[in-house]
């Protein structure tokens, strides 16, 4: 339970900041888009550091679902790991909303969801979308198996992961708003226009499979470490 609710906080402050800076602090005059991606990665920095050692701070089911194919994590943990990090991008998104509708000239809109072609913050396809977040969960997966590897020195894996996830951001906001976590696509989306639960599937299947990709190649060149 205690990892349970690691998870869930976790998962709450990342919806919250990050899509929080993304609502209410991004447009015009405001922080742009890297602040956008600063507020994600420095908020998954924070959480590693501070809910890691309880859960190893996934915050994300393609991460988990990423090390379980890896051998990393034992299969009858995972949907409770998803579930809690679903509730706890719901309830960050609901918070959000609550603040963000605070505001006199308050409109939901996409409430910064995720989205394809016309809903695409840059118009980009359905297929560019998918390519993008496949391409993108399956590299932030890699790195979290690289520096979590027992090779790899302890304490520093946070900031690389946390660094990997800002440059993710900079690359893919234009393209899908960035996903490339599931329980954040469906925090938001359960809020926003009806449009963005339609996508929905999208930002499920697409950093899931990403996030198994990268679990097979990592597997073949690690030798299991």
């Amino acid at each position: 339970m205690q990892r349970l609710m690691a998870e869930m906080l976790g998962t709450l402050f990342l919806v919250l900041v990050g899509c929080g800076v993304a609502i209410m602090a991004a447009g015009a005059g405001g922080v742009g888009m890297l602040g956008v991606a600063l507020a994600f990665g420095l908020t998954l920095v924070a959480m590693a550091y501070t809910v890691g050692p309880i859960s190893g701070c996934h915050l994300n089911p393609a991460v988990t679902v990423g090390l379980w194919v890896s051998g990393r994590f034992d299969a009858k943990d995972v949907v409770p790991y998803i579930l809690a990090q679903c509730v706890g991008a719901a309830v960050g998104a609901g918070a959000l909303f609550m603040i963000a509708s605070g505001a006199p000239d308050f409109a939901v809109g996409g409430f910064a969801s995720n989205g394809f072609a016309e809903h695409s913050p840059g118009g980009y396809s359905m297929q560019a979308v998918l390519m993008t977040e496949i391409i993108m969960t399956a590299l932030l997966v890699i790195v979290i198996l690289g520096t979590t590897s027992n090779v790899v020195a302890n304490g520093f894996a946070p900031l690389a992961i946390g660094l990997t996830l800002t440059a993710i951001h900079l690359v893919s906001l234009p393209v899908s708003a960035t996903s490339v976590n599931p329980a954040r696509s469906l925090g938001t989306a359960l809020f926003a226009d009806g449009w963005a639960m339609d996508q929905l599937w999208l930002f499920w299947v697409a950093p899931l499979a990403g996030a198994i990709l990268a679990s097979l190649v990592y597997r073949m060149f690690s030798d299991g470490k």
